[in-house]
């Protein structure tokens, strides 16, 4: 039978036209509600811990910072530049890093300097507010000893020495 209806002529024309109205539909909203579900907000903006004792040499500082939140963060973007007293800060050379971690150690600083940090977290959404801003201060150089200046006698040493430092040093610790 089934070979029978194959062989016949079938007309698929239809008697009647249908009469469908055009209608559009809007789906914007939609489609912003299923992107907006796939999609991970921008971050917080990190917090920057103040100088931990010991992280700092004459030319190097160890900055460590946080996220308090459970935000997906790809990077982090530290910037950091010398502190100037004068009025010129503008125009202090401003040091941008990206860094994965929550910490970054920075080199290639000037000795007994004070350098001010921020860091922002980063995403595929964006970019968060800037932290804080926390200052750091790279430890002295080490002063240089006059050996010509040294005088001694049985009970006591005059041992001079100069710093090599453009900043002022608070103190300075002789060992025997």
């Amino acid at each position: 039978r089934l070979e029978e209806f194959l062989k016949t002529d079938v007309d698929l024309e239809l008697s009647t036209l249908p009469d469908f109205e055009e209608r559009i539909i809007d789906f914007s909203e939609v489609e912003q509600l299923m992107n907006s579900i796939n999609t991970i907000p921008a971050p917080c903006a990190p917090v920057i811990n103040p100088q931990a004792p010991n992280a700092a040499t004459g030319t190097s500082l160890r900055v460590c910072w946080s996220l308090f939140s459970d935000d997906t963060v790809e990077c982090y973007q530290l910037c950091y530049k010398p502190v100037s007293n004068e009025r010129q800060s503008d125009e202090q050379a401003e040091h941008t890093l990206k860094v994965k971690e929550t910490y970054c150690t920075i080199t290639d600083l000037l000795p007994n300097t004070q350098y001010e940090f921020w860091v922002s977290a980063l995403n595929a959404s964006g970019t968060s507010p800037p932290s804080e801003r926390a200052v750091y201060v790279t430890a002295p150089s080490p002063p240089t000893i006059k050996s010509k200046k040294i005088r001694s006698c049985e009970n006591a040493a005059l041992v001079c020495w100069e710093s090599r430092d453009v900043n002022p040093v608070d103190s300075y610790t002789v060992e025997l």
